[in-house]
């Protein structure tokens, strides 16, 4: 066992405590601009990815990482990134969000969890894993070199040059159609400790806080062999899979979820936000429901919205892109069904 995948441990701490600081959850981006009209999460998603997106490309530059960009197999991303995003509005969280609050002690999110897992393991190697193979293999589409597609390497360009070419014209679009606002003033009692540990981030601090846990994810992951930023899906079900299986199946993703868990515990600790909060009966069944489609979408698309939206993304990998927006498309499918339609109706 190579000892720096210990180094997932502090990563992780570090994660769950952005996640749970930053209410960071895609669910809540994606859904909520439609339902509610409100875009602060969405901001931090788009924040957060432009964050890394330079940095990505400044450590690839230095030959730090290695630009690893997942398999563009176009019918799993499609079918598999719809069903994610239905799941994630039926859970009433995605795999990020989820996975903090049961750190925080949400009985809901603990179900979704057990429903995320089960059909994960069900789907990476158990009666669904034949046919997650098939749709994969039979859709996947490489160079002819056998790499995996991303903008740079389609259009012929080092990834440094896209990505910082792209960041720019992002950061200049931001400038010129951000209207800028006036800062409020410091509430008395204002200090650095409580802004930081007891009060909610706002969608700045959250952005540029969560984008630089995920450079770290990924020159730590890089250093212990890995080579992927941040992740869900796999950490989950390595941890599962060394408890049936009685083997060690523990890997640098694995110890990033556990201490993701305690990160968003301690979060909660400290701003004394930590209680068991269990829901209706009829929704722990939901939130289950919500967590197997969830589990089975992930594993189909090869990643859930972490290991896409937040990491593939950032890496201009056309799987990623393309799974995050079949993503959010089934997030609005879902959250039209549950949400708007009954209020028209």
């Amino acid at each position: 066992m190579n000892p720096l995948i210990f180094t997932g441990i502090p990563v992780g701490l570090a994660f769950g405590f952005v996640l749970s600081r930053g209410r960071f959850c895609m669910n809540s981006a994606f859904r909520d601009i439609i339902v509610l009209k409100e875009y602060a999460t969405l901001k931090a998603v788009g924040l957060a990815i432009l964050v890394e997106l330079i940095g990505f490309a400044i450590l690839a530059k230095a030959g730090l990482i290695t630009i690893s960009p997942g398999t563009f197999a176009w019918g799993a991303n499609m079918f598999g990134g719809f069903v994610f995003g239905i799941g994630m509005v039926v859970a009433g969280g995605c795999a990020s969000g989820i996975t903090y609050r049961v750190g925080e002690g949400m009985v809901g999110a603990m179900s979704a969890m057990i429903g995320f897992i089960f059909v994960g393991l069900i789907s990476s190697m158990g009666a669904l894993h034949p046919f997650v193979t098939w749709l994969r293999d039979v859709t996947a589409v490489r160079l002819a070199s056998g790499v995996n597609l991303t903008l740079a390497n389609v259009i012929g360009l080092p990834h440094y040059i896209v990505a910082l070419v792209i960041a720019a014209v992002a950061l200049i679009a931001w400038a010129v159609w951000t209207k800028p606002t006036e800062r409020a003033p410091r509430p008395e009692g204002h200090s650095f400790f409580k802004s930081v540990f007891k009060q909610g981030w706002s969608w700045q601090r959250t952005g540029i806080a969560m984008g630089i846990v995920g450079i770290a994810a990924f020159y730590a992951s890089t250093q212990a062999g890995r080579s992927y930023p941040l992740a869900i899906t796999g950490g989950h079900l390595d941890t599962v899979r060394s408890l049936i299986l009685g083997r060690n199946e523990m890997s640098w993703v694995a110890f990033l979820i556990l201490a993701t868990i305690v990160g968003a515990f301690l979060a909660a600790i400290i701003s004394k936000e930590f209680k068991l909060r269990a829901p209706a009966p009829k929704t722990l069944i939901q939130t289950f429901v919500g967590g197997c489609l969830m589990g089975f979408g992930a594993v189909l698309a090869g990643g859930c919205n972490i290991t896409h939206i937040l990491s593939g993304v950032p890496q201009l990998a056309f799987g990623s892109v393309l799974t995050g927006l079949f993503i959010v498309l089934g997030c609005w499918t879902a959250a039209w069904w549950m949400f708007i339609r009954p209020m028209r109706m």
